[in-house]
């Protein structure tokens, strides 16, 4: 076996499991799960009508690089939404089964294993990072992100030894649990890291069409360069998916864009790696990325839970509202593994203790005394979940 297998950590819903081992929940009340990001939204009904028309085309095999107007199709909504001058459908970017593969298989691919490589990513984070970066045969490196660095890495505190030893760095803007948005300028500081060093940029952008101001999308990481002069992209790369987007987590799609040179190297690992999109997938893919209405509205119902949930929680809880993504990161009064404890057991509500989702570096564990809670349940479930939050609180 593989001997990087023992530095895995399990995941943190199975230390979620191992914490309410002992527990039983409320037989009165039903379970609220605000634990996890699956959106429950219902997916477009253009898209399952696509999926279902197209169950024919299953008898061919799918090419890794994707259908030209897939390329196409997303191509294009890329370069509108991020005001880019063109994206070239045919080396710039392509479809992946969902950006979770995607992210981990990246690594693999570009990382050049040894003991001074060195994979930096914010903290807390999304957990495929440190298990990429250390199936890769590197070592992690995390960048604490707290209420005093705006839930945002902080670039400047990181060693000059360490950017020389860097070889990739994950981003993830909107945040992941903090919905912290990233802005331009501090981009394209890294930008000129990563040119200066000859580090490859991984920017995690799943969460980047959950925003509440029509008039102020998130910017992203391809956005950055092009405000720089650098339509090649260079030495970055983003990841995007229809599963927060288009509330089709199960469809797993999504891509990759970005540097060419890269995405070729990148291109042919996959074709060995086997994880073409399946041919009907990628024709509702089409159909979701030529479709922006659907994705408006989605917004809009995100909307309405986080005013009605903040306002019911208003004065009970320190918590704000996000910049984006569908998550609040409120600070707990007690510890955080204490505090999601007596919620599962006297509220019958599931949350994520916040230092699951992080580490300890620099003496501290960002996710202490925090927890995640994702507002993907409808919004009559969101806001009891709220008023037994509070129900509880007034007990500690």
């Amino acid at each position: 076996m593989n001997p990087d297998l023992q530095k895995l950590q399990p995941y943190p819903f199975e230390k979620l499991r191992q914490l309410f081992a002992d527990l039983s929940p409320a037989e009165n009340m039903s379970a609220i799960a605000l634990s996890i990001g699956e959106p429950k939204h219902p997916a477009p009904g253009f898209v399952l009508e696509t999926l279902a028309n197209n169950l024919d085309k299953l008898s061919s095999y799918p090419l890794t690089q994707g259908l030209p107007e897939l390329r196409s199709a997303m191509a294009s909504w890329l370069t509108a939404r991020f005001q880019l001058q063109g994206v070239d459908a045919n080396k710039q970017i392509f479809p992946v089964t969902g950006t979770r593969e995607a992210l981990f298989a990246f690594a693999q691919a570009v990382v050049t294993p040894g003991p001074d490589a060195r994979v930096l990513c914010p903290n807390p984070f999304y957990q495929i990072y440190e298990g990429a970066t250390l199936l890769a045969g590197a070592q992690p490196c995390f960048i604490n992100c707290t209420a005093e660095t705006g839930f945002l890495p902080d670039f400047d505190s990181i060693a000059e030894d360490e950017w020389q030893r860097c070889q990739l760095v994950y981003l993830c803007s909107p945040g992941n649990p903090t919905g912290a948005v990233m802005p331009i300028d501090q981009m394209q500081q890294l930008i000129r890291l990563a040119i200066e060093h000859n580090f490859i940029i991984a920017a995690d952008e799943c969460y980047s069409e959950i925003f509440f101001n029509e008039d102020a999308p998130p910017p992203g990481l391809l956005q950055a360069c092009a405000a720089m002069g650098h339509h090649d992209f260079r030495n970055c790369v983003v990841f995007h998916s229809l599963s927060k987007r288009s509330n089709l987590p199960g469809l797993r799609s999504g891509f990759v864009a970005g540097d060419a040179d890269i995405l070729t190297k990148f291109l042919l690992y996959r074709t060995y790696h086997g994880c073409a999109m399946p041919p009907h997938h990628q024709l509702a893919s089409i159909a979701a990325w030529n479709d922006n209405t659907h994705v408006v509205e989605n917004r809009q119902r995100y909307r309405e839970k986080f005013k009605a949930v903040l306002a019911v929680l208003e004065g009970h809880l320190d918590v704000a509202m996000p910049d984006a993504s569908f998550y609040l990161w409120p600070k707990t009064p007690i510890p955080e593994t204490d505090f999601a404890r007596e919620l599962y057991a006297g509220e019958h509500i599931t949350v994520l203790p916040g230092s699951y989702l992080a580490r300890e570096s620099a003496g501290v564990n960002p996710g202490a005394n925090r927890v995640r809670m994702a507002l993907v349940a409808e919004l009559s479930q969101c806001v009891e979940a709220a008023q037994r939050i509070v129900h509880r609180l007034g007990k500690l």
